[in-house]
C-alpha cells in the first residue's frame, strides 16, 4: 500500500508510539490524578510530562493550559462554544472545515451570534485587510485554520494574529492541518486559542487531541463531571485544566501523542518540512505534465502543508480514488472534505476532489509510482 491519506489520518507511526502505547497499558495505565497509588501516581506523571512535551512543542510556559480532548472537533466546539454568546461577531474563512462551520452556523441560527465568512482569492487564501475591514465594535473571535484541508493552502495566521491581538480580539487557530510540519509558536503569531489533533501531522494515535487556552481567555465549560479535584464542590472547578477536563483522560492516547511529537522534534520540524514539500514538489510537477488533470493545491514551500489536491477531467472523483485504492494500491481520498465552503470556493461542489496527502514515511519512490498510476488512467481515457 502507497499511503496518501495523512491528511486524514497519519500513516504509519513512529515505532515508539507503537511500544510506549503497549507498555502503559500493560504497566501503568490506572487512572491519572484519581488515586494515590503508585501506578495512578505514574500514569499522572505520564499525563504531565506529555503537557509539557506539548508546551514547549507550541511555546507555551505554563503545562495547564493545555486542556486535553478525544479530537480536534471535540477542541473546537469547547472553544467557539465556550467563548461566545448572543450578540458576539465572528469573522471565519471560507476554507474552515464543519468542526468550525458547524458549531459557528448552529449558534448564529439558534443563539443569535453574528457571522462574516471571508472567501478569498481562486486558492482560498484570506488578505488580513479583508479581515479588517470586517471587524466591528461586537467582534469577539477571528477563527481560522491554519492550513485548508482540502487543497494545503496555508493561511496567513501570524498577520492575523497580530491583526487581532491589536484589535483586542480573541484568535482561534485550527491546526488540524499543518501541526507537525509548520513551526507554531502561540506567543509570536498571538494565538488565544489553538485547537490540534494527536493522529495527524503530530503522529500520535487516534483519540485525542488538545485545546490550547490562553491566560486571559475564559471558556465555559460545555461539559461537566469528575476531574479528580475539588470533590466536595458540586460545581465544576473554574482553574485550567481541571474546568474543560471532565472524566478519565486517554492516558494511552496522551502518552502515544508525546511520543509521535519526540520523534518530529528528533527529526527537526523544519527538516521534516522540507522534506514532505520534496514529495510535494515531484509530485505537482508530475501530475502537472497531465493535461486532463486539474491542480487545486500551490507548488510552494511556504502555502502547502503537504496536499495536492486534484480532478481528471470527465471522471468523478470517487471513481478515480477507487481505481488507485484497487488496482494500484494507492490509498488516497475524493468527494468533499468536511469543508464544502471550500469546494464552493475551487469550484468542485459537484464534483469533490481526489486528495492526496504525503506523510513523512513516504518515499520519492512512491511519488513516481504513483505519477506512473496516474499517467496510466489518463492514458486510458
Amino acid at each position: 500500500m502507497i499511503y496518501l491519506d495523512n491528511a486524514a489520518t497519519s500513516y504509519p507511526k513512529p515505532e515508539k508510539v507503537y511500544s510506549e502505547i503497549n507498555r502503559c497499558m500493560r504497566e501503568y495505565c490506572a487512572n491519572p490524578g484519581r488515586g494515590g497509588h503508585s501506578m495512578s501516581i505514574a500514569s499522572g506523571s505520564a499525563v504531565l510530562e506529555v503537557r509539557e512535551i506539548i508546551g514547549a512543542f507550541f511555546n507555551f510556559a505554563n503545562p495547564m493550559q493545555l486542556c486535553f480532548t478525544k479530537n480536534a472537533t471535540e477542541a473546537l466546539n469547547v472553544a467557539i462554544k465556550g467563548l461566545l454568546e448572543s450578540g458576539d461577531h465572528v469573522i471565519t474563512t471560507s476554507m474552515e472545515h464543519n468542526s468550525v462551520l458547524r458549531p459557528l452556523k448552529t449558534l448564529e441560527r439558534d443563539s443569535g451570534i453574528e457571522l462574516t465568512i471571508l472567501h478569498g482569492n481562486d486558492y482560498g487564501e484570506i488578505a488580513p485587510e479583508d479581515v479588517k475591514k470586517s471587524i466591528k465594535k461586537n467582534t469577539k473571535l477571528i477563527a481560522c485554520t491554519l492550513s485548508s484541508n482540502v487543497n494545503g493552502i496555508v493561511m496567513p495566521v501570524k498577520e492575523l494574529g497580530k491583526l487581532a491581538r491589536e484589535s483586542g480580539i480573541i484568535f482561534l487557530v485550527d491546526a488540524s492541518q499543518g501541526a507537525g510540519s509548520i513551526k507554531i509558536d502561540v506567543n509570536e503569531m498571538n494565538i488565544d486559542v489553538l485547537a490540534f489533533p494527536g493522529h495527524k501531522g503530530l503522529l500520535g494515535p487516534q483519540g485525542i487531541g488538545g485545546l490550547y487556552v490562553g491566560d486571559d481567555v475564559k471558556l465555559k465549560p460545555i461539559m461537566q463531571g469528575g476531574t479528580g479535584s475539588s470533590s466536595e464542590n458540586l460545581y465544576q472547578p473554574e482553574v485550567m485544566p481541571d474546568i474543560l477536563e471532565s472524566g478519565t483522560l486517554n492516558t494511552p492516547g496522551i502518552v502515544g501523542l508525546g511520543c509521535g511529537i519526540g520523534f518530529i522534534n528528533s527529526f527537526g520540524i523544519d527538516s521534516l518540512k522540507v522534506y514532505k514539500y520534496e514529495l510535494i514538489k515531484r509530485l505537482h510537477e508530475g501530475l502537472s505534465e497531465m493535461k486532463q488533470i486539474k491542480l487545486y493545491s500551490k507548488n510552494d514551500i511556504k502555502n502547502n502543508s503537504g496536499i495536492v489536491a486534484l480532478n481528471v477531467d470527465g471522471v468523478d472523483s470517487t471513481e478515480v480514488s477507487y481505481v488507485l485504492d484497487k488496482a494500484y494500491g494507492i490509498a488516497t481520498r475524493a468527494g468533499l472534505h468536511c469543508a464544502p465552503l471550500a469546494h464552493e470556493r475551487l469550484g468542485t461542489l459537484k464534483t469533490g476532489i481526489v486528495r492526496l496527502s504525503v506523510g513523512c514515511f513516504n518515499t520519492l519512490e512512491e511519488i513516481d509510482l504513483t505519477i506512473k498510476a496516474f499517467n496510466e488512467i489518463v492514458s486510458s481515457l
